[in-house]
């Protein structure tokens, strides 16, 4: 499909038309879908989804952590709820790997538990290398992901419009975000 869109120069109103069109139709092309690197997820892969406010976006979190029985690697923008550090330190005393990486300003808010989970034996390091580090996941025992819209506040489980997504027995998927991981672990401190 060749779309050609002619704008003249100096109007950027017609240009932001412009590439919304070819956006859109971009991504309604049945070639589009085909163009991603997309993969399949493995047999016996499950999932687990929820939504705030509400609650289960939040049971989604916190089940995530408490199924772990060898590492949780978080990546998060604030720290500020109570029951997620609760089950962050409860899996850190079961024996868990536990390691958190956090956006810089957002952990020096007045509110923030990240030095609860320091307290506690947690590895928590915090990224300034960005305007915001603003990933929300969790990589459980190298085979599982958390991840969605809901940051690991109060606020997320009721307040907000969040989701949570747990995806379970998808190894090659948990070992890209684990990598993802590592890579802010490294360029934080």
């Amino acid at each position: 499909m060749d779309i050609r869109l002619a704008v003249r120069p100096g109007n950027r109103r017609g240009l932001g038309a412009a590439r919304t069109l070819a956006l859109v139709v971009f991504f309604m092309s049945p070639t589009a879908a085909f163009s991603l690197d997309a993969k399949a997820l493995p047999p016996g892969a499950a999932y687990e989804v929820g939504f705030s406010p509400g609650g289960t976006a939040l049971s989604v979190v916190l089940d995530s952590i408490r199924q772990s029985r060898k590492s949780v690697l978080m990546a998060c923008y604030g720290f500020t709820s109570r029951r997620i550090a609760r089950a962050l330190i409860e899996a850190e005393r079961r024996g868990v790997r536990v390691a958190v990486v956090a956006d810089y300003e957002a952990s020096r808010e007045r509110y923030s538990l990240l030095s609860l989970l320091s307290r506690n034996g947690i590895a928590v390091r915090r990224d300034a290398r960005y305007a915001i580090e603003h990933n929300k996941f969790i990589v459980v025992d190298g085979e599982a992901v958390e991840l969605g819209s809901f940051n690991m506040s109060e606020s997320a489980a009721t307040r907000n419009a969040e989701d949570a997504l747990l995806l379970d027995n998808v190894p090659g998927l948990a070992a890209s975000y684990a990598a993802e991981w590592r890579r802010l672990w490294n360029e934080s401190r």
